[in-house]
């Protein structure tokens, strides 16, 4: 599995979110809203999604449907190993520390996160 560009992720929230298979209108329609794609780019992308082993397509008459190949948990698992090497040398003590030193962990997120611990704990 690779890391993907932005606009492939916007893809896959969509494809992600639908019950497959999808079609590249579904994908326009629900990110027509928030990007100004054309349908060529889309389908370029699918395309290249395709190529990269996220997504299985079909040809049904003129249309193309695509199927999900990579689920959103299994891609999440990869991109947050991804990130946790890369800027934390796997370590999670360091992940913790930095949103506490820059003050984005409140005091209830800090007692669910000890809730968390001992629990997994035993």
């Amino acid at each position: 599995m690779k890391k993907l560009p932005d606009a492939e992720v916007d893809i896959m929230k969509v494809v992600w979110a639908n019950d497959p298979p999808i079609i590249t209108p579904i994908i326009m329609e629900q990110l027509g809203k928030e990007k100004e794609w054309k349908i060529q780019t889309v389908i370029s992308l699918m395309l290249r999604l395709v190529e990269r082993g996220y997504l299985r397509t079909e040809k049904r008459g003129k249309e193309r449907t695509y199927y999900p190949l990579i689920g959103k948990e299994e891609h999440l698992k990869f991109e947050t190993g991804n990130f946790m090497r890369q800027y934390h040398d796997s370590s999670l003590f360091n992940l913790i520390n930095t949103l506490y030193d820059g003050g984005a962990l409140t005091d209830g997120e800090i007692d669910d996160l000890l809730k968390w611990a001992k629990e997994r704990r035993g």
